[in-house]
């Protein structure tokens, strides 16, 4: 063992792009995902008298908590399998439908609704059709009694507001399958059904495997819509971390729980792993030939993937018309008459947190963007000594709470030696190593499509890998590129678990006003806000789709196989 890593070691040495690269994101890594980590666990294990386990040891034997952590686990899993399933059927029906452009356009935007807005958004729309008065449930229907709180509102909020996640992964996974392989698997008499269980569904397994991965993740971590919606019927551990730390400002008790959450993340990063490393998914060879149109879905079953879609997209409109009308009324519910006031509080007041918040995301967008497509690369295509310990390392600031990344973030960096607290480097960083990870999984799911001998053809005209990856692996996987700068920019816009506490004085974010107008039950503003941010996120994200179709797959491998050919 120790003969074959020096080996890797003298092969990497031996490509100073590579160690360069390497080199880079282990220094990143260790300042911003593992030194805020050792400060949060000095913090969560040691004391005056030294080390103690008697803080975890209390948290596992309390009752509540173990109640808490099986809530946590049955929600994640519930939300990663039903939103990977909602996104699945998103991008099937995207890709494989044969939707016009208008079509396409309208169920981006209704699917992308609750990624580009504040994740509290669908929690109070929830509570607004179905609370006690709800529009639904009062106005409608005319019950009385009943209740918008427990497992089910928190599941149906988080699957609606997490669900975009798996689609932006699974689009592009599918959109890469090339339809001849089912067209050949067609002219052999096989049946659409058949050709779509055992052809279509098998080379998008990285694409399931990845997707389920980031929903999980994100769902294990959310404490804002089980703040909101859980309630007390239904506690989850990253609430009752959050709550620890900023009701009885127990650090140490905070810190436990929310690592005790590390366990199960883990344990389903290691699962799909191995899940998805049984088997080669290579779809993108770099042979030239004439892409087809695939019959592999029959007319019949597009109208019912198109209805499916659009009684979804329905849903969600409709929620954030709720939204939209309580941003233009006096006060909704109570005095409908319209106004701009809200828009104009927001706008002069609030003018600090817009200019603040569109700064931090203009710059962690595309720093995020490449440190995404990098390590990713790194990962799937490198073979050097910790290869698997970077892919860990670089997921854990997405599996912890983000309440306790931006605790560990304000300890670690308030003092020196790296004395961060109050500046805008901190939040972006915070954005930058929480949010990539969408782009990390996305390219490692391309990257598994896509031939080796492609690069290895580069490699072996005399091109080295810093020259290989610019002209030949960048372009190929441009969809996860795109995908992990909407990612991070659309995060810069609406988080607020982790950067909540690296505010200050000098800078601020639209997130954190919301939730001061929320507290004050100004509801106007706080509607206003979240319509601004929703515009100009979608705004960005046209953008960035409209560069993409320039740079999409098919042209960036003819592209790739004419440099290899010259």
């Amino acid at each position: 063992m120790a003969a074959r890593q020096t080996v890797s070691w003298r092969r990497v040495a031996a490509d100073p792009a590579l160690l360069t690269a390497i080199l880079a994101v282990w220094i990143l890594l260790l300042l911003f995902v593992l030194y805020p980590l050792a400060h949060l666990l000095e913090r969560a294990f040691f004391d005056e008298s030294g080390f103690t386990l008697e803080p975890l040891l209390a948290s596992l034997v309390d009752s509540g908590h173990q109640a808490a952590f099986a809530n946590s686990l049955i929600l994640a899993t519930v939300v990663g399998a039903l939103g990977t399933a909602l996104g699945f059927l998103f991008a099937l029906t995207a890709v494989r439908a044969g939707l016009s452009r208008h079509w396409l356009t309208f169920l981006d935007a209704a699917a992308l609704l609750p990624l580009v807005s504040p994740p509290f958004t669908t929690s109070i729309a929830i509570i607004f059709s179905f609370g006690p008065k709800g529009f639904i449930t009062h106005d409608l229907l005319g019950l009385t009694n009943v209740s918008a709180y427990g497992f089910w509102s928190t599941m149906s909020a988080e699957t609606l507001t997490y669900f975009p996640i798996a689609y932006l992964t699974l689009r592009p996974i599918l959109a890469a399958i090339d339809p001849n392989l089912e067209e050949m698997a067609f002219s052999l008499g096989g049946s659409r059904w058949r050709i779509f269980r055992t052809v279509t569904v098998p080379l998008a397994v990285p694409g399931f495997a990845n997707a389920f991965l980031l929903l999980f993740a994100a769902s294990l971590a959310d404490f804002a819509t089980p703040l909101i919606l859980a309630g007390n019927s239904f506690p989850v551990l990253p609430t009752q971390a959050y709550l620890q730390i900023t009701g009885l400002f127990d650090f140490k008790g905070g810190a436990v729980l929310s690592l005790i959450l590390l366990v199960p993340a883990v344990a389903v990063f290691l699962l799909q792993r191995a899940w998805v490393g049984r088997r080669t998914y290579v779809t993108v060879t770099g042979k030239v030939g004439q892409r087809s149109r695939s019959r592999a879905i029959a007319p019949w079953a597009s109208v019912l993937l198109v209805a499916a879609c659009v009684a979804v997209a329905a849903i969600i409109v409709y929620f954030y018309a709720l939204l939209l009308i309580a941003s233009l009324v006096v006060a909704f519910g109570a005095n409908n008459s319209f106004t701009w006031h809200h828009y104009h509080v927001i706008f002069t007041e609030g003018l600090p947190a817009i200019r603040d918040t569109l700064i931090i995301a203009a710059i962690g967008m595309p720093l995020g963007g490449f440190y995404g497509v990098l390590v990713g690369y790194l990962i799937a295509r490198r073979n050097f000594p910790g290869r698997r310990a970077m892919e860990l390392v670089a997921m854990i600031n997405y599996a912890l709470p983000g309440t306790i990344v931006g605790i560990a973030y304000l300890i670690a960096f308030n003092d020196p030696p790296v004395a961060l607290t109050g500046g805008v480097l901190i939040i972006v960083a915070c954005y930058i190593f929480r949010y990539s990870p969408t782009g990390i999984r996305a390219t490692v799911a391309l990257l598994q499509q896509i031939d080796r001998s492609l690069e290895e053809a580069s490699s072996s005209l005399g091109a080295g890998s810093g020259e290989t990856f610019r002209r030949v692996t960048l372009p190929l996987i441009a969809p996860a590129f795109f995908a992990g700068l909407g990612v991070v920019f659309i995060r810069s816009m609406t988080a607020i678990s982790a950067t909540i506490f690296l505010v200050s004085i000098s800078w601020t974010l639209i997130t954190v006003r919301i939730l001061e107008n929320m507290t004050e039950m100004a509801l106007g503003p706080a509607a206003a806000f979240s319509v601004f941010v929703i515009v100009v996120v979608f705004v960005v994200v046209a953008g960035l789709s409209a560069i993409l179709v320039r740079l999409r797959a098919p042209a960036a491998g003819a592209a790739a196989r004419s440099f290899l050919g010259g």
